[in-house]
């Protein structure tokens, strides 16, 4: 998918788009990530979950960024592959120590500004889904460092917002593309 979800896909030679796949996959992971961080969800069960939809996101982000790259999409190749790789470590990283977790966010913040400046010209979809990916990794590094549960909770909302984003975003895509027609905007 190009950096936009205004039309049908357009498959090349070299195979189908795998954008809608990785912004669905984007979506549903941060929307994990951030309604965990809330709080607002506990149980035996919950840390279980979180582990499993960190990796199966990562799985399939990383999946659909190579599919991404070999298509020549290097935005969105370089986004979903680099995130796939922070969501697939993230999961596995349970017993990191306060200063090691709060560092990873604040690296993965990097690369996040760097994707949220990059498709700045995609629209304000774009600018939305990364910019608060971007602000979330951040106050959640300051609340790992500082130990600031109620921080941590409110880039868990921040986060889960982008997944609604980003969520949007595909099904949008998926279905202007499968209706011919613009159902739901995007720009």
């Amino acid at each position: 998918m190009s950096n936009d979800a205004s039309g049908a896909t357009n498959a090349r030679s070299t195979g189908a788009d795998a954008g809608n796949l990785g912004y669905l996959a984007l979506g549903l992971t941060l929307l994990a990530y951030g309604l965990l961080s809330t709080g607002i969800l506990h149980g035996t069960g919950v840390g279980d979950a979180a582990h499993l939809a960190h990796l199966l996101g990562g799985v399939t982000l990383f999946i659909a960024g190579l599919w991404q790259l070999r298509r020549g999409e290097g935005f969105t190749g370089t986004a979903f592959t680099s995130l796939g790789a922070f969501w697939a470590t993230w999961s596995v990283a349970g017993g990191a120590s306060k200063n090691a977790a709060g560092l990873f966010l604040l690296l993965w913040a990097l690369l996040a500004l760097s994707l949220t400046a990059a498709g700045w010209g995609a629209g304000l979809v774009s600018r939305a889904v990364y910019g608060l990916f971007t602000l979330s990794l951040v106050l959640n590094a300051i609340a790992v460092f500082g130990s600031y549960s109620g921080l941590g909770k409110a880039a868990g909302w921040i986060a889960a917002v982008a997944g609604l984003v980003a969520w949007y975003w595909a099904t949008s895509s998926l279905s202007n593309g499968s209706w011919g027609k613009v159902a739901l905007p995007v720009k």
